[in-house]
């Protein structure tokens, strides 16, 4: 992306997977700032021309090493982070889709320092992401009363 994410002129548009299998939710450690040694959802910026879809399917690609099939978006998520002085540092504009695995091997590259499956439980003791404890929740609720 030839925009500077930092300190953006309008907000970068994003992608995010919440990656679910056998009732356990792939995250990823960022490696880079912003956030760096959170844990959070594998995903990135959409590339000028890019389908939301295929740049969810590249991100996850780059990230984890995984293909996945998509399966519903559930939630379109407000980032924004100021600097010190207040000013708009990053702002992101994200859209979160539910997904499954269906190949590949994992392994954490790209942006992403570690990956690593947990429970719904083992989610509470992790430096996690704002807000990204809800749409997991809202994730496996929605998987629950769906027939997949």
């Amino acid at each position: 992306m030839s925009e500077n994410r930092r300190f953006p002129l309008h907000p970068v548009p994003g992608v995010g997977a919440l990656i679910i299998d056998n009732g356990r939710i792939l995250l990823i450690e960022r490696g880079h700032e912003p956030l760096k040694g959170y844990w959070s959802l594998p995903g990135g910026a959409i590339e000028t021309g890019e389908h939301l879809e295929d740049a969810l399917r590249r991100e996850v690609r780059e990230e984890t090493g995984l293909e996945v099939d998509i399966l519903h978006m559930v939630e379109v998520f407000e980032r924004i982070m100021p600097c010190e002085s207040g000013k708009t540092e990053y702002h992101y504009i994200l859209l979160d889709y539910i997904c499954r695995p269906t190949g590949g091997t994992l392994q954490a590259s790209d942006d992403a320092a570690r990956a690593a499956w947990f429970t719904p439980d083992e989610i509470a003791g992790l430096k996690i992401t704002l807000g990204t404890p809800r749409v997991i929740e809202k994730a496996f609720e929605w998987l629950r009363e769906s027939i997949v």
